[in-house]
C-alpha cells in the first residue's frame, strides 16, 4: 500500500512538474491581454469627441 501510495504521489509531482510552466504562461497571457484591453478602452475613451452638439450655431 505504501508503495502504490508513494508512485501516485511521484507522478502527481511529475505532472506538476510538467505542467506548471504552461499554467504559468497562462496565466501571464491573459494578464497582458487584459491589460491591452484596458488601455485600448482607456484609449478610445479619451480620444473620443464630446457626445453633445452645440446647436446654437445652426440658425
Amino acid at each position: 500500500m505504501n508503495d502504490t501510495a508513494m508512485n501516485y504521489l511521484t507522478v502527481l509531482f511529475v505532472f506538476l512538474l510538467l505542467a506548471a510552466p504552461s499554467l504559468y504562461g497562462i496565466a501571464h497571457d491573459r494578464r497582458v491581454d487584459r491589460q491591452l484591453r484596458e488601455a485600448r478602452a482607456a484609449r478610445g475613451a479619451a480620444e473620443q469627441p464630446p457626445r453633445r452638439t452645440d446647436f446654437t450655431s445652426a440658425a
